[in-house]
């Protein structure tokens, strides 16, 4: 059957075991949907929470690539592997010699504030390649520390040996370098044996939905259900500034043209230029993202008129 227009956000449990790209096209195949794209990869190794934006949605996957998130973790210590988690090579075997009291010290002094060096293993690109494409070639490249925060790490147990976190941080950050970095600061070395992402923006773990759920209504052609399991796609721009904007102005911002900021505008914007406002029409329908330059309103990204 053809591909449907199907706009929305939904928030998938990604099982283990297969790549978020094998996932997304799944479900996209499961939505019959003609287009599609998830909003931060998971290993094949890491399982949890994984939104999904389709259509006029994937616009705005980029506020919920760029938000914080949460992950509970599983780590050995004892053992560090080249990638960091189970799907490596050892590379060092130490013994564990520190105590509870050292490990909750360790965890603390990670909290906050700090740069980190992105895994060889990784997505982020060299020279127009991915790294792991190096590193699975044994080839080490250049890699700039990026600032990162960790707003929470806690342990949940230990019993010697594997140990069980919360982590919760901003974009960017890498758990199993985290974990990485943990195990050299305790001398013995650790890698993750498991992760499951729990949080993502605004969105939480109690929210998600299997692809066992959704294969029924699949098979059923119940494309009504499957649509009402979707959330809508400003749910993506939770806690940026909102702004109503009447039909001349959002007729200017259609024709590509910038709207003034009256003082009533200004007043409900935060102090100082806001790099992104969540725009609606006088009838409350989101129409997109703007962004504010001096006292204009200028279009970062809009919904296609008849999608709106």
């Amino acid at each position: 059957m053809a591909r449907r227009i199907v706009d929305g956000i939904l928030l998938l449990d990604k099982p283990l075991e297969v790549s978020s790209n094998g996932i997304l096209q799944r479900v996209r195949w499961l939505f019959q949907a003609e287009k599609a794209g998830h909003t931060g990869a998971l290993d094949p190794l890491a399982s949890g929470l994984l939104p999904i934006c389709f259509g006029e949605a994937t616009k705005f996957s980029q506020f919920l690539l760029d938000t914080d998130k949460t992950y509970e973790v599983s780590a050995r210590f004892g053992v560090r592997t080249d990638t960091s988690d189970a799907a490596g090579e050892v590379i060092s075997e130490k013994p564990v010699n520190f105590v509870l009291e050292q490990l909750q010290a360790a965890v603390i002094s990670m909290r906050g504030p700090q740069m980190q060096v992105p895994t060889m293993f990784s997505a982020l690109k060299y020279q127009g390649q991915p790294l792991y494409k190096y590193a699975r070639q044994g080839i080490t490249v250049p890699r700039e520390a990026r600032p990162i925060n960790i707003f929470r790490f806690d342990l949940l147990d230990f019993d010697g040996q594997d140990a069980r976190f919360i982590v919760h941080c901003s974009k960017g950050t890498y758990i199993r370098t985290l974990i990485d970095d943990l195990g050299e600061t305790l001398g013995s070395g650790a890698y993750v044996t498991a992760l499951r992402r729990t949080q993502v923006g605004p969105f939480q773990a109690s929210q998600m939905l299997t692809d066992e759920f959704l294969a029924p209504l699949n098979q059923a052609q119940d494309w009504a259900g499957l649509d009402a399991l979707l959330l809508p796609m400003d749910y993506a721009l939770a806690g940026l500034p909102r702004l109503m904007l009447d039909p001349a102005a959002v007729k200017r911002l259609r024709h590509g043209q910038t709207v003034l900021l009256t003082p009533e505008l200004l007043e409900l914007l935060p102090v100082g230029p806001s790099d992104a406002i969540a725009l609606y029409d006088e009838s409350q329908a989101f129409i997109g993202v703007g962004m504010q330059d001096a006292a204009e309103l200028k279009v970062r990204r809009l919904l296609n008129t008849a999608n709106s």
